[in-house]
């Protein structure tokens, strides 16, 4: 499988199918709309399922060789995926739960990855507009309207440490690891969101204790380390390589805008990781 070249050409293009998977997330958005429940009891209305359409339709013709992982189509079987070198991720609507509230705090994530490793990621807001994007071993760059404007995480990371957590899945163990944390201020934010205020500076810490899938962080995370940050695996320390097992899910994560805090101290002493 070759790898698709980072040139401006698809950056802009995948920003446009983004954008044109936003301006279909909101006329359903405008009207009233049924939520259906999957498999796995999550939500999914017919805005997942436009935006989906759009995004493959689009990177379908930029990049036919390609294959495209996305949460709303059937996974291929692992047999077939381990063979991929570079294929597209993407999560039509990350933040279901936030689009059915109606709180905005949704969005449109797409990920090139490559070996492993996220290589370019956008993420798109698209009540707002707003565009984070980065490709790697560049710049992250946050888009309002035509302006582009360079991210850096907030270093050193300052008392009180500004947290995300997560408005739908909060838990016990997180909760448990914020009261580890000293001070720190909360503040609730929906999906990938989260990690493109890291990278902006405006928060410190996204701290994830529970399964997300691999569509969930790979765009943001790109960003992240573009803009100086890291989503790390609390298991192992590095950061999250995607496509490495038969499993969609992601283990608990640290995602950092000063990669020197002292992470582990936060975690609870009896906790043992799995993945």
């Amino acid at each position: 499988m070759t790898h698709a070249r980072l040139t401006t050409d698809l950056r802009e293009t995948v920003i446009a199918i983004a954008q044109d998977a936003a301006a279909a997330i909101m006329q359903v958005y405008a009207s009233g709309f049924d939520i259906t429940m999957k498999a796995d009891d999550s939500p999914v209305t017919a805005a997942d399922l436009a935006a989906h359409q759009r995004i493959v339709s689009g990177l379908s013709r930029l990049t036919p060789d390609l294959p495209i992982l996305s949460e709303e189509a059937t996974a291929a079987p692992w047999e077939t995926r381990r063979h991929w070198g570079a294929y597209w991720l993407v999560d039509p609507l990350d933040g279901t739960r936030e689009f059915i509230k109606r709180n905005g705090e949704f969005s449109v994530n797409i990920a090139l990855i490559y070996q492993g490793a996220p290589t370019f990621g956008v993420v798109l807001a698209p009540v707002t507009g707003l565009v984070w994007h980065a490709m790697r071993g560049e710049q992250a760059y946050r888009r309002q309207g035509v302006h582009d404007t360079v991210l850096r995480t907030r270093v050193p990371a300052q008392a009180p440490l500004r947290v995300a957590a997560s408005r739908s899945h909060r838990s016990a163990r997180t909760q448990a690891l914020l009261d580890r944390m000293g001070d720190i201020e909360t503040v609730a934010q929906g999906s990938s969101l989260k990690f493109c205020r890291i990278a902006e500076g405006d928060l410190d810490v996204y701290p994830r204790l529970g399964p997300t899938s691999e569509w969930d962080t790979a765009a943001g995370q790109c960003v992240l380390h573009a803009a100086g940050g890291a989503v790390l695996s609390t298991a192992t320390g590095k950061p999250f390589r995607y496509n490495r097992r038969e499993s969609l899910l992601n283990g608990d994560f640290m995602a950092l805008g000063d990669t020197r805090l002292a992470w582990r101290d936060w975690l609870p002493h009896d906790e043992t990781e799995t993945t």
